[in-house]
């Protein structure tokens, strides 16, 4: 019996920050695949690197910034992609950015935004973005993430 396959070569970060107001997320526009969707960071695992390594790099090659902190989010975001047949998972992490950090964007995106949750969730265009944005508010904004998911990194 044929099967689709469950394929797990990619990252996802969402970085957060205190707002004067609230805590802001960072959403990024996108200039390649995707081309003009306000995304959270996302990228490939590069050969010999942990996933979570590869959302550090990620975040500073997308952004230059460099989380204060890190965090597993506790979930990961799939879709399904029809030109490979296959389901992509890919686990989520959540960096915290210090508040005077200035964002310098790569070739990747156009333009960045500071939101608040609430309306990062209506920026976003897919179910499973909103999903993950609303999974890291309820544990990581509402209430103080548990210190079994922070990541020691250099």
């Amino acid at each position: 019996m044929p099967e689709v396959p469950i394929r797990a070569f990619i990252v996802s970060l969402v970085a957060i920050r205190e707002g004067r107001d609230n805590v802001e997320v960072l959403l990024l526009k996108r200039t390649q695949s995707l081309e003009g969707e306000w995304c959270q960071i996302a990228g490939s695992i590069e050969e010999n690197e942990t996933a979570w390594q590869a959302a550090l790099r990620e975040l500073r090659e997308e952004t230059g910034l460099e989380a204060v902190s890190l965090y597993s989010a506790d979930i990961c975001e799939q879709f399904y992609e029809p030109h490979r047949d296959a389901i992509t998972m890919s686990p989520v992490f959540v960096a915290y950015i210090d508040n005077e950090a200035d964002v310098e964007l790569n070739f990747e995106h156009s333009d960045y935004v500071w939101v608040s949750f609430d309306v990062a969730v209506e920026m976003v265009a897919f179910g499973g973005q909103r999903r993950v944005l609303r999974w890291i508010r309820d544990e990581f904004v509402l209430r103080k993430p548990s210190h079994h998911l922070r990541i020691e990194f250099g």
